[in-house]
């Protein structure tokens, strides 16, 4: 009985040191996992501010060139607004001339 209850003792010591190595091998790959997890929130958060940023890069791109054709357009405009003046001054002075030509003698 006395080796029985060395080998059963032996054992149950065995039993104990598996389980905390069970226990420590729990608790290590718990904190792993947290630690993942903190790695893929922090992964997260900067590609979500990376896409912030370009989103706000964009939009001020696209505010620029719409500036730009407003500018373009703008200045288009004015030019075929001084060319169509200069056009009616011309034939205004065409008109008058017509007429002192065909009023005077």
């Amino acid at each position: 009985m006395d080796v029985s209850s060395r080998v059963l003792s032996e054992l149950a010591s065995r039993e104990a040191a598996l389980d905390a190595q069970i226990e420590t091998a729990r608790e290590e790959a718990r904190r792993e996992v947290e630690a993942a997890e903190a790695e893929a929130a922090r992964v997260l958060a900067q590609a979500q501010a990376q896409a912030q940023a370009m989103q706000t890069q964009s939009e001020a791109e696209l505010e620029a060139e719409t500036q730009r054709i407003r500018d373009e357009a703008r200045t288009r405009a004015a030019e075929g607004t001084q060319a169509t003046h200069s056009r009616a001054q011309e034939r205004v002075a065409q008109a008058a001339e017509h007429i002192l030509r065909a009023v005077l003698p």
